[in-house]
């Protein structure tokens, strides 16, 4: 208020000497009239001064205000002051609001989950690119529709016209490609926060667990009732040495082949639980690959050509006077073992008798390693590679039985090789037979003694190496 004290005195002064003037301008009888008139002028003149004063304050506001309110003093000067303060405080106050909008938003455009806004009328006001992707929607465009219009999920209609959002539902994507999981929250004036989420992953996990419980529960079952119905049979019944002998022998096998299972999900349990192996403790390959011919041999009794690397036993070294395999891979030595072993068997036990079994290793122009196991057997068709290493997963159940399998085996070695740091990668065609191969990243992979470094596929027979490098190929990963 500091304005108000100098302006009355101003207006006053500014009146007494308009009369002044105008009473000895007038002189006379006129001198009353002189000095109203020249009074009046001067209150006149303040008030054009201050409606010029006004006008440019008005003319200030009516624009952006971008440049400073007119600097005037007094009454205008202030006025102008104060408002300008006011609209710059706004300003700051909406620009800070501003962005922590924009804050907000990108929070919930960084969230795992879809994130869509409706109002009271279930119309778009926001979603985040995930719940566009999740329900078909165009962020920018499809703002202001109502949801139900363009998501037409019976369930989802349903569930938001029902008003019980207590429990989520779930329903398929309209484009059918995966599950959907959406929430939906009050907020505000019946405003709500729809929150969805895919779990076609999570049904998937739990399909296999599911199948995973009930596929043990019948393995298991299977030889524990043989083993029963054996054990009553002797039990029960007065059994010729002959007969005895072989109740025994099926006992035994099914024991095996019990214990077999057990193993596997041991081995299978420990690798899920353990740490991967350490990058800096090295394996020599040389012995896995003795050790593993070795049992190969046992495991065909002659029934199949097995070719092993031409270095891998000291006596085919010093017949073909090559150098020694030196090749070490970082990792767990009885890790690697389990996985080359099951590779392997594997080949064994689906190639028929008079086959081809080879065992190649090979270092890549990159650096990296490959084991290799090929096989000359019936070949896998090719819908069913990328399910070859789930647990239990059979092309053929039957005849996987029949052979012993307990069809972990290639689960384990996609753990393993996977822990190493790796991938396992699947070749086959009906009819031309498969190829399993190991691959180590270059940073697993090193030589005790320089080792020449090839390209190729050392160890695999030309022949099916070529009929496999037809695109058949699916990398299990």
């Amino acid at each position: 208020m500091t304005w108000l004290l100098p302006r009355l005195l101003a207006v006053t002064v500014a009146m007494v000497a308009g009369g002044l003037i105008g009473l000895f301008a007038a002189g006379g009888e006129f001198v009353l009239v002189g000095a109203l008139l020249g009074g009046a002028c001067a209150v006149g003149m303040t008030a054009v001064r201050d409606t010029l004063r006004g006008f440019r304050l008005i003319h200030w506001l009516r624009g952006s205000q971008v440049e400073p309110a007119p600097r005037d003093a007094g009454l205008w000067g202030e006025l102008g002051y104060r408002i300008e303060r006011s609209i710059r405080l706004r300003e700051l106050t909406a620009a800070r609001e501003g962005e922590r909008l924009t804050q907000f938003l990108s929070a919930m455009e960084a969230s795992p989950n879809g994130v869509m806004l409706l109002d009271a009328g279930d119309q778009i006001e926001w979603c985040n690119s995930l719940a566009a992707d999740h329900f078909g929607l165009d962020p920018r465009r499809d703002r202001r529709q109502r949801v139900t219009n363009l998501v037409r999920a019976p369930a989802f209609v349903a569930y938001l016209q029902a008003g019980n959002f207590d429990q989520a539902v779930q329903f398929p994507d309209p484009p059918g490609r995966r599950s959907l999981s959406v929430q939906v929250r009050i907020y505000g004036a019946e405003q709500k926060l729809v929150l969805s989420q895919d779990i076609t992953e999570r049904e998937r996990s739990e399909a296999m667990r599911r199948d995973f419980v009930a596929n043990v529960s019948h393995e298991i079952r299977t030889p524990l009732t043989v083993l029963a119905g054996f054990i009553e049979t002797m039990v029960n019944l007065s059994l010729t040495e002959v007969e005895r002998k072989r109740v025994l022998v099926l006992m035994t096998q099914q024991a095996d082949r019990m214990g077999t299972l057990v193993g596997d999900l041991l081995t299978l349990a420990q690798l899920e639980g353990s740490p991967h192996p350490a990058a800096d403790r090295w394996v020599a390959l040389r012995p896995l690959l003795v050790q593993v011919e070795a049992d190969a041999r046992q495991l065909s009794a002659g029934r199949h050509g097995l070719v092993f690397p031409g270095a891998v036993l000291a006596s085919a070294a010093l017949a073909n006077g090559s150098v020694p395999m030196t090749a070490e891979i970082a990792g767990a030595q009885t890790e690697l073992l389990s996985a080359i072993t099951n590779l392997v068997s594997n080949a064994i036990r689906y190639t028929p008798q008079g086959g081809r079994i080879e065992l190649g290793w090979v270092r890549q122009a990159d650096g990296s390693g490959v084991i290799a196991v090929t096989d000359t057997g019936p070949g896998i068709a090719r819908e069913h590679l990328p399910r070859l290493t789930e647990r239990f997963y059979r092309v053929d159940g039957s005849r996987s039985r029949d052979t012993g399998g307990t069809g972990l085996g290639l689960a384990i070695v996609k753990h393993v090789v996977q822990r190493h740091g790796g991938e396992l990668d699947i070749r086959s065609e009906v009819g031309k037979g498969s190829c399993f191969r190991l691959v180590f990243p270059a940073a697993r992979v090193r030589d005790s003694e320089p080792a020449v470094v090839s390209g190729g596929t050392a160890g695999i027979d030309a022949s099916v190496a070529a009929s496999l490098a037809v695109p058949v190929e699916a990398a299990v990963n």
